[in-house]
């Protein structure tokens, strides 16, 4: 979560960003990953990062699921981060295969998004140092696409083994 001049920040992406980032987001499936006494340490305390962003979208669209997103603007905040995360996969294309420039990516997220100007430019300069960011953001995410929220069992097993697959568990 970035913290930098949090005034500039739209309040209507905190509760989104709050289930994606503490709870039940990165922050309950790491702690739960590292008490796992079973697993080999390079397991508790690495990170796949397609699983561990999958976990966090995942536990915002539970919290749409369980009824959580009590307003529209909170809803709206919700959907300003999907819509985020589909333009960051085309401006990651843009940067690394299209050779956009840094000024024809700020363009297009300014025209395509409603994120704010300062996260659209430190988010660029954070996808030209890092090719594939926003696609292993979305592979997790992909797997589950169009499910509805498991059950307390498949969600748990999911924290327990990272590397198996969604549609290994069905």
């Amino acid at each position: 979560m970035n913290t930098y001049k949090p005034e500039t920040r739209p309040k209507y992406t905190m509760e989104a960003l709050a289930y994606h980032e503490a709870v039940p987001g990165h922050h309950l499936q790491l702690a739960l990953q590292q008490e796992l006494r079973d697993l080999p340490k390079f397991r508790r305390n690495g990170g796949y990062t397609a699983f561990i962003e999958g976990w966090a979208l995942y536990a915002e669209r539970l919290g749409k699921e369980v009824g959580f997103y009590k307003d529209m603007l909170s809803g709206f905040g919700r959907l300003t981060q999907e819509a985020w995360r589909a333009a960051r996969l085309v401006v990651d294309t843009g940067i690394h295969s299209m050779k956009w420039t840094r000024e024809q990516a700020i363009r297009f997220l300014k025209e395509n998004t409603a994120t704010t100007e300062q996260d659209i430019v430190s988010e660029v300069d954070r996808y030209i140092a890092g090719a594939g960011s926003g696609t292993r953001l979305q592979d997790r995410r992909n797997e589950d696409q169009g499910t509805q929220s498991q059950g307390r069992e498949e969600a748990e097993s999911k924290v327990r083994d990272p590397k198996i697959p969604r549609r290994a568990l069905e």
